[in-house]
């Protein structure tokens, strides 16, 4: 997965045509170390998705200008445009993220 770095590549990521998930995490977060643990599963179930990572540490304006407040938080977009916000209080098992990015990412 590849990680985010830069505003400007997160703006040019979000553009896309098709839609792109933007996993948040930080360094200290078990939740995100478990979310790693079970993402394979999630790819097996739901098919390709294209997800990236932003530590949102690192970018926090990123994470305050799309309402990120707990991690780890799933953000999908489409052209540019937030489509779909799974919160981190509901990204906690690998039924409720196969759920979200099911619904989210047709």
């Amino acid at each position: 997965m590849e990680h985010i770095k830069t505003d400007k590549q997160f703006q040019d990521l979000i553009t896309s045509e098709e839609p792109v998930v933007v996993k948040f995490v930080t360094d200290w977060c078990p939740d995100c170390k478990r979310m790693d643990m079970f993402l394979p599963t999630v790819f097996e179930e739901v098919g390709n998705v294209t997800m990236y990572e932003i530590n949102k540490d690192e970018l926090p304006e990123i994470a305050e200008k799309h309402s990120v407040m707990g991690i780890p938080s799933l953000l999908v977009f489409k052209n540019g445009e937030k489509l779909a916000h799974l919160h981190s209080a509901y990204a906690k098992t690998p039924d409720q993220v196969i759920e979200f990015l099911s619904e989210s990412v047709k």
